[in-house]
């Protein structure tokens, strides 16, 4: 889960620092950033975010501006997705390949302007995905510019979400912009604060109804503190990197370095649905994705254990034989559920639904199902 790309460096620190040392977080290295991991206990803030809310610091993410009367186009023909067709404060997930066809990064790519989008990168890969936006804009009337160290970025996730961001003091809707109720899934609308824009998007990793803000760094420390009060009567609890991972894996969402990595085709990962193949014209990778995995490369599958000893990243999957088939990437004792699950990437012939593993931890074969995913979602969870 930890990243530290040099060691001899000082991690960053996030413009809300002062409140995570005030609030009593643990912290740890995350891509060079010194981020909260929790503040109590993770187990807790997970439940929390399932049942009420939680208040994560996501300040460490990349946020790159491309703007311009060819931004659509040249998002078109640089990054897998297709970008132009995106309507006005729309989000879409999507990918940077390589020419290999191996994923860069996983992004998020908001339309917010008539001619202007934000594409937002993990932290880990913020540099590279800003130089490789520059690199590519020659040809193109764009610009590209890194406009990260001028935005904090705070998540708000759980069923209570939207109530809590409804009734925070100061954070004003613009006028003729969509409400927080009228904002859909992977929409966005604008708001003010302090006198300053906030960009807000119903977008989240934990698999919960949430909202990500996007706020001037000047003001993340008092819109923190005023989301706060709003949702102290709400079960509002803050929330570190440790249960935002053990949430994204309930919901089966990848995370890069370990789901995701320059190695692997999209198809491998699940993600062959993001890749755009009907677009026009060429793009990063698309002869290398058109002509797909080589043959016997393994594919990323759920797993669910029994018992309570969850398999961790590297652990080897085990067919009934007992050849080793297959690597855990993620794995955790599901807080939700009560037993362990896994993202793995498995041999072809292992990967069916329903197939029987084993999952060996520290030298004992736990029994393991291939299972579809996520493992948890609120419709699942409605319908149970």
């Amino acid at each position: 889960m930890s990243v530290t790309p040099d060691s001899a460096q000082p991690p960053r620190l996030s413009p809300l620092n002062d409140i995570h040392v005030a609030l009593g977080a643990a912290f740890t290295d995350f891509a060079g950033w010194a981020m909260p991991v929790k503040y109590s206990s993770d187990l807790a803030e997970h439940h929390a975010v399932r049942t009420a809310a939680g208040i994560f610091d996501i300040s460490h993410m990349g946020e790159i501006s491309v703007r311009g009367p060819e931004a659509g186009a040249f998002l078109d023909a640089t990054l897998a997705g297709r970008l132009s067709v995106l309507q006005l404060m729309q989000a879409k997930y999507t990918l940077l390949l390589n020419d290999r066809g191996g994923i860069v990064d996983d992004l998020i790519v908001y339309r917010n302007g008539d001619d202007e989008y934000l594409v937002v990168a993990n932290a880990s890969n913020r540099a590279v995905v800003a130089q490789t936006l520059i690199d590519a804009a020659p040809g193109f009337d764009v610009a590209v510019d890194d406009v990260s160290d001028g935005i904090a970025l705070i998540a708000v996730q759980g069923p209570n979400a939207q109530a809590i961001v409804e009734r925070t003091p100061g954070l004003e809707i613009v006028d003729g912009q969509a409400t927080l109720a009228d904002v859909r899934y992977y929409r966005a609308t604008a708001a003010t604060f302090a006198e300053r824009d906030v960009f807000i998007g119903r977008t989240g990793y934990t698999g919960e109804d949430g909202f990500e803000l996007y706020v001037d760094v000047r003001d993340a420390a008092a819109l923190w503190s005023a989301i706060t009060v709003a949702g102290a009567p709400l079960g509002l609890v803050p929330a570190g990197l440790a249960c935002r991972d053990t949430l994204r894996l309930e919901a089966g969402m990848p995370l890069y370095g370990h789901e995701l990595g320059e190695d692997a085709l999209p198809v491998q990962a699940g993600l062959g649905r993001v890749v755009a193949l009907a677009k026009d014209g060429d793009f990063r990778g698309r002869a290398a994705v058109e002509a797909g995995p080589v043959d016997g490369a393994r594919l990323l599958v759920g797993l669910a254990a029994e018992g309570r000893r969850a398999g961790r990243a590297g652990y080897a999957v085990l067919d009934e034989s007992g050849v080793a088939v297959g690597e855990i990437t993620s794995g955790a004792l599901s807080p939700t559920l009560g037993h362990p699950i896994a993202l793995a990437y498995v041999d072809p012939a292992s990967a069916a639904i329903g197939t029987t593993l084993a999952i060996d931890v520290r030298g004992s074969r736990i029994p393991a199902t291939v299972t579809p995913l996520p493992f948890y979602s609120r419709k699942k969870e409605a319908t149970a």
